[in-house]
């Protein structure tokens, strides 16, 4: 054990002395920094994965790890008399790139949690069980429902207001409810992927540069396409006959003064994040926070002229805080990888004498469905292979797609998980999982033969 730890310090002041040239970041992988933070990374992330087990909820670990990664870095550069302001320029430019998808996220969350309080969803709920449709023909409806509205507010949102939407349908028919939750997970995932911002990943990459907003338009095709074949294999074990709700017993939700004009704000707001960003190249968090004052201007005018008693602030303190601190906590670890080289390695597999990126791209897929897709893609921005726009699209879509491969590869899985216990599980969902892989399949064919056979995109 002495003679590793003397091994590892002799690396440290190896690399620290060969790296110490003016404005170059030292390569400090094979220090004892470089491995100290790999092994917080890797701890942390273990509890981030077995959050059920533990009971630690994922932004603690998280949080931990991109915190204390970097103080330790920072150590390290004091000890061996590096140039400090490598760390501090680092940190800035993370915290910059932080708060973009921070405060994007904080605007959209208050505007789910205000419709949700002006009884929006509830709404949209009661008219969907209420018009005696068939186990089969809700399965579809709350499948596109999730498929077009998980591009406007987020993948995990969408995955839980339509799986409370299952529950009130049906508590104990599995039959419907595990098929049915598996195609709102999917739906969900599928079609974020099409979207800016859909799904983390996407925002990552569109506030990062790597696609102009008509770029992930055109990913339609294949997120639809891909679904559609899933959707309609789950349904064949989807039953044909109605679920028992008696109309006359139940309460029709009455929506809050002035809840239609909320959701025109609602898209004022995301078109302002489009325009301001791809316009005025101002960030797209710039759009939403403008967006967030008009809501803002509008709860005054309703407490005046009505008396409402909606209050933003209550709708804030509603967010799911953990959610937004455990990005910035990953994020923060990532960087710190990539800040003290780990990341180079993660460049490799593009290279075409290894896998080339159309298969290093399809294989990411894979691997956030094991991995959450947010430190995937986190990690695959911070490499920065070198690739065109088709490349980046693809990485995109099976990033958020493949996450639906197993039940805890997407927030919108767990989240489902949460809603059904005992009922959506990791079992239940494998059972069906050769329909997603079909999918994901399909998804990545139709891929190929717009982009690289058609050519059927924007070539910047």
């Amino acid at each position: 054990m002495i003679k590793l730890l003397i091994i590892m310090l002799s690396f440290s002041f190896v690399f620290a002395n060969s790296g110490n040239v003016a404005g170059t970041i030292p390569d400090l992988t094979f220090t004892w920094v470089g491995f100290a933070s790999l092994v917080v990374f890797v701890v942390a992330y273990y509890f981030v994965a077995t959050e059920e087990k533990y009971h630690i909820d994922k932004a603690k670990p998280a949080l931990l790890a991109g915190t204390f990664m970097f103080i330790i870095i920072a150590v390290f550069y004091m000890l061996n008399e590096l140039d400090m302001n490598l760390v501090n320029t680092q940190v800035k430019h993370l915290i910059l790139e932080i708060a973009e998808i921070f405060f994007f996220l904080f605007v959209a969350m208050t505007y789910i949690e205000t419709l949700i309080h002006m009884n929006v969803f509830e709404k949209l709920k009661y008219n969907l069980v209420s018009k005696g449709y068939t186990y089969r023909k809700l399965f579809w409806l709350t499948g596109f429902l999730a498929f077009f509205i998980s591009p406007v507010a987020d993948n995990l949102t969408t995955a839980l207001i339509l799986s409370t939407v299952l529950i009130t349908i049906e508590r104990e028919k599995a039959l419907f409810l595990v098929p049915g939750a598996i195609n709102i997970v999917v739906a969900a995932n599928a079609g974020g992927a099409w979207s800016p911002f859909g799904d983390i990943t996407t925002l990552m990459a569109w506030t990062s540069g790597k696609g102009q907003f008509a770029d992930f338009l055109f990913l339609f095709p294949a997120a639809i396409g891909g679904y559609l074949i899933t959707a309609y294999l789950l349904s064949r074990f989807v039953p044909e006959t109605q679920p028992n709700f008696d109309v006359t017993t139940e309460k029709v939700p009455e929506l809050m003064q002035g809840a239609n004009r909320v959701v025109a704000l609602g898209v004022i707001t995301i078109l302002s994040a489009v325009l301001f960003h791809q316009f005025l190249h101002l960030p797209a968090m710039w759009g939403m926070m403008f967006g967030l004052a008009l809501l803002k201007i509008y709860q005054y005018r309703l407490k005046k002229k009505y008396n409402s008693k909606l209050n933003i602030f209550e709708s804030m303190s509603k967010i799911e805080n953990n959610t937004l601190l455990f990005f910035f906590g990953i994020l923060a670890a990532v960087g710190a990888l990539y800040f003290v080289g780990w990341l180079g390695f993660a460049a490799v597999v593009y290279d075409p004498s290894v896998l080339g990126p159309t298969w290093a791209n399809i294989g990411v897929g894979f691997l956030s469905a094991i991995v959450d897709n947010v430190p995937v893609m986190s990690a695959i921005l911070k490499a920065n292979p070198d690739m065109g726009v088709d490349q980046w699209m693809l990485v995109t879509m099976t990033a958020g797609v493949g996450g639906s491969l197993i039940s805890f590869g997407s927030a919108a899985g767990v989240g489902v998980m949460g809603k059904l216990p005992g009922i959506y599980t990791f079992s239940s969902h494998m059972k069906y999982a050769w329909t997603i892989f079909i999918g994901y399949v399909a998804s990545v064919a139709i891929w190929y033969v717009q982009y690289q056979v058609l050519g059927l995109y924007i070539k910047h």
